[in-house]
């Protein structure tokens, strides 16, 4: 039976929530003419205020920051948010919104266009413009995501927290692998371990993906038993205090067949030719085609049909974007994946993914389990 190591930090605390991110709203505010911003989101509503519930809203002005929550949440909002104002709601956000707005004083309202669906976006339009007609909504788009980009050293820390729990656990995973056990067994096995390094709830579910379903990037674990000489994809996380880590190995029972061998060094070429070259400065585009120029030329240019990578955080996939069409910038203190792979249907699939985060000019590996293939013995 597997032990959690405790000897890592423990960090889950309450209030370490920076008060400038809520100066930093404002500001962005200002520069996008608005007066308030109306936060739903909970990766958003947690990074602004820390508070982990999982309903409730924020509201945002030059001059007041408030967070509503109905009668479940209204003490767990006053220990967690330090210091904002928790405003008790009933009801829908159409019976309650009106009067904050009113009493704020506010002429355009932004709202997350990423994450608001279409009939409460023309609830809220419809009910301003009955009570508040004086109140414009705006679609806004990506404003708390952009500064969620760059992470903070103790954003930084639990990260790496969570990419060390991921180490453990792709280890484990590698120790665990045999011929005749199923994708499921194998999966489920792999999560116990995770929750018993004192992780939270994993942030995504576990991929163990062998032989043809290798070739499906988010395969669902099966029960498929793992044979020998074939692909065995596995890509996993970890979350420490709501921030998460994320990677992705390719293992083999034996020392593979030819095709395997040449996909794999082909991959991990890539790889860790990205994880040399990019820099700060460089755009999500342009990180994305150092990867997808050598997998072209080897001739597997269809068969590399995602990204080269995501931003990592309170989320497993956010911002910002290494891909084809990416204008994202890549700056120092963002978190993302490096993760080239090659599917083929009807053989399988091969993925290689690390967390790194970019400090002083350079790639730094936040993950490091093992990129050897093989296995034996099992």
């Amino acid at each position: 039976m597997p032990v959690a190591n405790n000897s890592l930090p423990h960090l889950i605390v309450y209030g370490w929530i920076k008060l400038d991110r809520i100066q930093e709203v404002r500001t962005l505010l200002n520069s996008n003419d608005l007066d308030c911003m109306l936060v739903g989101s909970a990766a958003n509503r947690r990074y602004l205020s820390g508070f982990t519930g999982s309903a409730g809203w924020l509201i945002i002005s030059e001059n007041r920051a408030i967070i509503a929550v109905d009668f479940r949440y209204v003490e767990q909002a006053k220990k967690e948010t330090n210091g904002l104002d928790v405003f008790f709601i009933k009801g829908d956000i159409t019976s309650w919104l009106p009067e904050i707005l009113s009493n704020i004083g506010i002429k355009t309202l932004g709202v997350e266009s990423e994450h608001l669906s279409i009939h409460l976006y023309h609830q809220l339009e419809k009910t301003l413009k009955t009570s508040c007609s004086h109140i414009k909504v705006v679609p806004a788009k990506n404003i708390i995501e952009s500064m969620r980009t760059v992470k903070d050293e103790i954003e930084l820390a639990l990260i790496q927290n969570a990419a060390e729990i991921s180490d453990r656990a792709m280890q484990y995973a590698r120790e665990s692998i045999q011929a005749g056990v199923t994708e499921k067994a194998l999966a489920w096995d792999i999560e116990s371990y995770i929750r018993q390094q004192n992780s939270e709830a994993i942030p995504f579910e576990i991929i163990v993906a062998s032989g043809i379903n290798a070739a499906l990037p988010h395969a669902k674990p099966s029960d498929k038993p793992i044979c020998e000489g074939e692909p065995i994809t596995i890509d996993l996380g970890a979350k420490i205090n709501g921030y998460c880590s994320d990677m992705t190995r390719t293992f083999i029972v034996g020392d593979g067949d030819s095709a395997f061998n040449k996909i794999y060094n082909i991959l991990l070429g890539a790889q860790l030719t990205a994880l040399a070259a990019i820099e700060p400065g460089m755009s999500g585009e342009a990180a994305d085609s150092l990867v997808r120029e050598i997998i072209d030329n080897a001739g597997y240019k269809e068969a590399f049909g995602h990204g080269l990578g995501h931003g990592v955080g309170l989320e497993t996939h956010e911002l910002p974007r290494l891909s084809m069409k990416s204008s994202d910038i890549l700056t120092e203190n963002m978190v993302f994946t490096i993760e080239p792979g090659i599917y083929i249907p009807g053989w399988g699939g091969i993925r290689i993914e690390d967390t790194v985060t970019i400090k002083n000019g350079k790639i730094i590996t936040l993950t490091f389990a093992s990129k050897s293939a093989q296995i034996h013995g099992g």
